[in-house]
């Protein structure tokens, strides 16, 4: 079966997942898949080039314009003449499924990364009735699929099916002891507003007036006036010399296997691949009480979960856990043993190609275009 992976070139989480998806086909001797990236301004080449070095077919289209992003997929199409046509992410999955219909793909899925995307009134329509030509509807969580529904998307064609990471980089972790690790709090995230930074910094100096100075670690790219914001707010709370910023870090599999402590401060998520992360590398792991977050973390089992934007709350559970640090470790070793059993990339791709299958025989029945 020959399949597309379409996807925002700006190296986000959805395309970490259509990455994946291609390289688990490259490994299935029953598929053929090819990697397309929307190019944007901040597509980096380099990357691009990794990922063929490493035996990946990617190709890239116009970003600049809808119509040229389109155009440039229909091209794509024309010459592979995939099966399936798999558009990840908004907008990505309107454009993508524009050029499927327009190719006359047999099977469009439509996959969505996030419980709140920026849907006007005309964008929702557009979605709707691309939705009535679409074969299968993803969300990468319960909880993005229950928005899904809530938005008007059929319950049948609509699954839920959660991400997963490649779990190698985190096999060292059960050789990394909790109590050998660095008693402090790291929190890998892109600086942007859906990310909230700024309850972490507060609930740090909260701490810091409870005679508690964990190092804090932030890792992550972004928007540099969000960062700005961030530096301002911990240079004046005073926490100048205890907060680091790290910018895109490399070797966040080791930072993390480093440490005891992982938070996800944040507003909304889809099912965040960052947080997954630290749980397979035996992180003590706190999240938001969001969507796409509270479907994942089992509070006081595998994590803990906090009120959003809440810095006494979060407080309150790193003074816990950083004064029981036994209590921490229990529930880092929950973490990394569900990880490693529910969310690797070979579970993921595996759901995945079921579905996929599935909406195959059911097209092929003349269910879907007719």
């Amino acid at each position: 079966m020959r399949v597309i992976h379409f996807v925002t070139g700006g190296f986000s989480g959805a395309t970490q997942v259509a990455v994946d998806l291609v390289r688990a086909c490259g490994a299935d001797p029953e598929w053929e898949a090819v990697l397309v990236l929307r190019r944007k301004s901040q597509t980096e080449m380099a990357r691009v080039q990794q990922l063929r070095d490493e035996g990946l077919t990617v190709e890239l289209v116009p970003g600049w314009a809808h119509v040229a992003t389109i155009q440039g997929l229909i091209r794509v199409c024309e010459a592979f003449r995939p099966d399936v046509l798999v558009a990840h992410g908004f907008s990505e999955h309107l454009w993508g499924r524009y050029a499927g219909l327009l190719a006359k793909v047999p099977v469009l899925v439509h996959v969505e990364h996030n419980s709140r995307e920026r849907y006007s009134a005309w964008r929702l329509a557009q979605a709707r009735w691309l939705a009535k030509r679409t074969a299968l509807i993803v969300g990468c969580s319960e909880g993005v699929r229950s928005s899904l529904l809530a938005l008007g998307f059929d319950q049948q064609r609509t699954v839920a099916i959660p991400n997963g990471i490649r779990l190698a980089p985190f096999a060292d972790a059960v050789q990394r002891p909790f109590a050998a690790r660095v008693p402090g709090i790291v929190m890998s995230a892109r600086f942007a507003r859906q990310k909230d930074h700024a309850t972490l910094i507060r609930a740090v100096a909260l701490l810091k007036e409870r005679g508690l100075a964990p190092p804090v670690s932030l890792a992550g790219g972004g928007k540099q006036r969000d960062r700005d914001a961030a530096e301002r707010l911990a240079s004046s709370l005073g926490l100048g010399d205890q907060v680091r910023f790290l910018g895109h870090c490399p070797t966040v599999p080791d930072l993390l296997m480093s440490h005891q402590i992982y938070v996800l401060a944040t507003h909304f998520e889809g099912m965040p691949l960052a947080l997954v992360e630290a749980m397979a590398a035996g992180c003590a792991v706190v999240g938001s009480a969001v969507v796409g977050v509270r479907e994942l973390l089992r509070d006081g089992v595998d994590g803990r979960l906090v009120p959003e934007a809440d810095p006494v709350a979060l407080a309150n559970v790193l003074e816990d856990l950083l004064r029981h640090p036994e209590r921490a470790a229990q529930l880092a070793q929950s973490a990394r043993e569900r990880a490693n059993v529910e969310f690797g990339v070979d579970v993921m791709a595996r759901r995945y190609a079921e579905h996929i299958r599935s909406a195959w025989k059911q097209a092929q029945g003349g269910v879907v275009h007719r």
